[in-house]
């Protein structure tokens, strides 16, 4: 359904495979009564998006259980074609053993060489998306159709 001009809500299940598809996202969430947005390398698994941080702001939002919002995009600035999916939920800290252990071989290796171990996820409650298509209808080539 179009929401305005060249915009397309994605619906559902489609925004959880281009959020599958991505590799870098971007968690927001407040520090200091402000907000803030850090990119992060993740893994989508049973409907949470899972990512590894040090100690911070990240670290404390997620043992705050707050709740904070996930986007990823893929924008052809030539084209002015692509895609925008933002996913919406509480975040906590995965402390559980058995859980850690089945993630280590499927998350990214951490960026941050002072990555301290610290695993969160992020539990999907809501999640909105935007196909951008050109004005004589274009798709993206990346939009995996």
């Amino acid at each position: 359904m179009a929401d305005a001009d060249n915009l397309l809500r994605l619906p559902g299940p489609e925004c959880l495979l281009l959020l599958a598809k991505a590799d870098i996202g971007r968690i927001v969430f407040t520090t200091g009564a402000l907000p803030a947005i850090q990119p992060v390398n993740y893994l989508l698994a049973d409907n949470e998006v899972i990512y590894r941080t040090a100690n911070g702001a990240k670290l404390a939002a997620a043992t705050r259980n707050s709740v904070v919002a996930f986007e990823v995009d893929e924008i052809d600035p030539e084209t002015h074609t692509g895609w925008s999916v933002v996913a919406i939920g509480p975040c906590h800290e995965i402390t559980d053993p058995d859980k850690l252990a089945s993630l280590a071989t499927q998350l990214p290796n951490p960026w941050a060489t002072n990555h301290t171990g610290h695993t969160i996820a992020i539990e999907i409650e809501k999640i909105t998306g935007r196909l951008i298509t050109h004005p004589g209808g274009i798709t993206p080539d990346f939009y995996p159709a």
